[in-house]
C-alpha cells in the first residue's frame, strides 16, 4: 500500500501554515524602581494602566534584590527610574531589574530615565578622566535594555553612547504652557530669555523663538579643579528694566543660577524667573534659591523632591503626561519626534 501524503498549504506572507500561526496582541507593562514611585504611578495612570507589582529588597549587606511579581513574558516593558540621591543605589537597582526582565523573557525593555545619571561626565576635559555617561549607557545595554528614554539630556551627544534607540524628550512644552498661563502682561512686554552660560545658548535660543522675546547670554568661567564653583563675568544683551527668564537643564547646588540672577539684578533686571527641568537640589541649593535676586523658580518632577527641599516661590510641574505620550508613541510604533514639532 502506498503511504498517504499530507499536504499543508503555507501562508503566502510568511511561509507558515495558518493553523500554526498564533496572533497575539502587544502588551504594555509599566513598572518602576524605588527612586520615584509617585512619578511611575502618574505615568501609568496617564496611560490608563497600573504599575506592575515588583518586589524590591535591600539586604543588610547592602545588596539589592528585585523580582517581578507578575508574568512579563513577551511584553513591551517600560521601567521608570529616576536618578536622584542616592544615584548609585538606583543605578544598581535598575541594572538588576533589567537582568530580571531579560531572564523573564520580556520582548522589549525600555529604560525610562527622566534624569540620565552621570550626564555631565560626557567628555574628557582633562587627561585621565572617565567618560562616565558612556559607561552608564554600556551598563544599561549589557544588562538588557533595548531602548532608553530621557528628558533634556545635559549634552545631545549622550544619545550616541547607547547602542540602540534613544528617545530624547524635551520639557520645554510643559514649562512653556505654565508661563503662557502665568506671565503677566507686563512680564510679556518686557520679557528677555537668558542663557546662564554659553553651553545653554542653543536651548535658550529656542525659548526665545517660542516666546518671541530677545535673548541675553551670561558669560561665566568655571575652575575645572573646583566643583560647583562659578564666576560670572559679563552679560551680553539688554536686561535693564526687563523680566529675565533664566533657562537651564538642571539645578544642582544652585551656585550658577544664583550668581547669574544677582548679575541680572545688578544690571537692572526688574524680575528674575528661573526655569529648569531637573531639580537635583543638592545642599545648599534650597537655601541659595531663596536669594532675594530670584523671584520665582519653576521645575519639573523628573527628580523626586521631598517636602524638606520645597520652599516658597517654587513651582513643580508634572512630567508624567509627557512621558506617557512618548511611551504610547513607542508602544504603537509611532513618532516621538512629532511630539515636538518634528517630522512625523
Amino acid at each position: 500500500m502506498g503511504r498517504k501524503k499530507h499536504t499543508v498549504e503555507l501562508d503566502r506572507d510568511n511561509g507558515v501554515a495558518p493553523s500554526l500561526v498564533k496572533k497575539t496582541k502587544k502588551r504594555l507593562v509599566v513598572t518602576g524602581g524605588r527612586s520615584h514611585p509617585e512619578l511611575t504611578s502618574a505615568v501609568a495612570a496617564a496611560l490608563g494602566t497600573v504599575v506592575a507589582p515588583t518586589e524590591h529588597r535591600t539586604f543588610a549587606s547592602g545588596e539589592i534584590y528585585s523580582r517581578f511579581e507578575v508574568s512579563i513574558r513577551g511584553c513591551d516593558l517600560f521601567i521608570v527610574q529616576s536618578f536622584g540621591e542616592p544615584v548609585n543605589e538606583w543605578l544598581m537597582e535598575t541594572l538588576i531589574m533589567l537582568d530580571a526582565a531579560k531572564r523573564a523573557s520580556a520582548k522589549r525593555i525600555t529604560v525610562v530615565a527622566p534624569y540620565y545619571p552621570y550626564s555631565r561626565q560626557d567628555k574628557k576635559g582633562r587627561g585621565r578622566e572617565p567618560i562616565s555617561a558612556r559607561l552608564v549607557a554600556d551598563l544599561l545595554k549589557v544588562a538588557g535594555a533595548d531602548r532608553i528614554m530621557s528628558v533634556d539630556l545635559h549634552a545631545a551627544q549622550v544619545q550616541g553612547f547607547f547602542d540602540g534607540p534613544v528617545d530624547h524628550l524635551f520639557a520645554k512644552p510643559v514649562l512653556l504652557e505654565h508661563f503662557e498661563n502665568t506671565l503677566t502682561p507686563e512680564d510679556r512686554e518686557t520679557l528677555t530669555v537668558v542663557s546662564p552660560d554659553m553651553g545653554r545658548v542653543r536651548v535658550a535660543d529656542t525659548w526665545s523663538d517660542s516666546l518671541g522675546a530677545p535673548l541675553a547670554i551670561i558669560h561665566k568661567r568655571r575652575d575645572p579643579k573646583v566643583a560647583n564653583e562659578v564666576t560670572v563675568h559679563e552679560i551680553v544683551g539688554a536686561v535693564d528694566g526687563r523680566t529675565c527668564l533664566l533657562v537651564d537643564d538642571m539645578i544642582d547646588t544652585g551656585g550658577t543660577i544664583v550668581k547669574a540672577a544677582r548679575a541680572l539684578k545688578a544690571n537692572g533686571a526688574r524680575k528674575v524667573i528661573v526655569a529648569a527641568t531637573h531639580a537635583i537640589f543638592s545642599d545648599p541649593a534650597c537655601r541659595r534659591l531663596q536669594d532675594e535676586a530670584i523671584d520665582e523658580v519653576v521645575v519639573t518632577d523628573t527628580v523626586p523632591l521631598d517636602a524638606e527641599r520645597c520652599f516658597p516661590g517654587l513651582t513643580v510641574l508634572s512630567i508624567a503626561p509627557l512621558l506617557a505620550r512618548a511611551i504610547g508613541q513607542v508602544f504603537e510604533d509611532g513618532s516621538v519626534t512629532s511630539m515636538f514639532g518634528g517630522d512625523a
